[in-house]
């Protein structure tokens, strides 16, 4: 990438997040041995993709009034990486996972009176409209209630949030910065690791904002929050009680729910939380209280049935809602209402 501003406050800045919660935190620079990956981190109707794919068979979309060419997922991808490179320069990193939705398909010029069982391959032309990738960083880790979780930096491009039938103008990504847990691929995000209305007109701007919000990030202070969801537990009684609010939450009228802090979690996903706290091997809990770090990772786990352009958003509530609820069950008062 040519003509970028690096930043020059950022690497001495690096590991300013050692601070007061990084007791039980620290950055390893060996390699840990990988468990191997059975699990994607977003599941719903999405499939893996190689960035070769999107690069050499995927076309670009325009914005169609002038037609000018939109910043392509392989772009999006490569700078996000690149800025990733950069701000944890020494570290280990890996090639980014991509899973892809919501496929459009076309064809070339040439093909167009051709009926469609005699089209070739090459006369075919596709792109995905939804599209989203992880980087993990292994060499920064920590383990959390027996879970070991990496750092992970990706982001999201939904084409459909956009207006392609105008002229250029700025384009809408979702990024952010966590961990994932290794044993399910749950990503849990927070609110400083997450921009989810990254507004850009080119792949410099992009890169700049990624590493702003490197910079932003606190892991150390993200872990010690999870860390403390450990510590407190629930009943069953108190579950199956939350569960019930989060299931009314749904019919309340308008008024009502803006008065209760929002919760993005679908019905569907309520029940997959209800059958996980059954049958789930790693955080089920039946017949017996459940801590919060398990509470949280059944909210995470659900979340893997949304759609791309919603999964960010609804990963980032889950953290909310663990957190109030882990702060309601010691006397605060704003999520209160899920547990009265």
């Amino acid at each position: 990438m040519e003509n970028l501003m690096i930043l020059p406050a950022v690497e001495p800045k690096r590991f300013s997040w050692l601070n007061e919660y990084a007791t039980d935190a620290e950055v390893i620079t060996e390699l840990p041995q990988r468990e191997k990956k059975t699990l994607p981190f977003i599941e719903a109707n999405t499939k893996a993709v190689e960035l070769s794919h999107l690069k050499n068979e995927c076309i670009v979309p325009v914005f169609s009034k002038d037609n000018e060419l939109t910043i392509s997922h392989p772009a999006f991808i490569e700078t996000v990486a690149e800025a990733v490179s950069t701000f944890y320069n020494g570290e280990a990193i890996e090639m980014p996972e991509i899973r892809v939705s919501h496929i459009i398909k076309g064809r070339i010029p040439e093909a167009i009176h051709k009926p469609a069982n005699q089209l070739l391959e090459s006369d075919k032309t596709i792109y995905y409209e939804r599209m989203m990738f992880c980087i993990e960083v292994p060499t920064i880790y920590e383990t959390v209630e027996g879970n070991k979780l990496t750092l992970t930096v990706g982001g999201v491009r939904a084409y459909n949030h956009m207006n392609l039938y105008s002229k250029k103008s700025v384009e809408r990504f979702k990024i952010f910065v966590g961990f994932k847990n290794l044993v399910c691929c749950n990503l849990c995000v927070s609110s400083d690791g997450f921009v989810e209305q990254l507004e850009v007109s080119n792949t410099s701007d992009l890169y700049l904002r990624t590493l702003e919000m490197l910079n932003r990030y606190n892991p150390a202070k993200h872990l010690h929050l999870m860390q403390t969801l450990g510590n407190t537990s629930m009943t069953e009684h108190q579950f199956c009680q939350i569960l019930g609010k989060m299931r009314l939450y749904q019919a309340l009228p308008q008024k009502i729910q803006r008065n209760i802090p929002r919760l993005l979690i679908t019905d569907t996903q309520i029940n997959a939380v209800a059958k996980a706290y059954i049958s789930d091997d790693n955080f089920g809990s039946y017949g017996s209280d459940i801590d919060m770090w398990k509470f949280y990772n059944l909210l995470t786990g659900a979340n893997k049935s949304s759609y791309i352009d919603s999964f960010l958003d609804r990963s980032f509530n889950a953290t909310e809602v663990a957190q109030g609820i882990n702060a309601a069950l010691h006397g605060d008062d704003r999520y209160s209402w899920f547990i009265d």
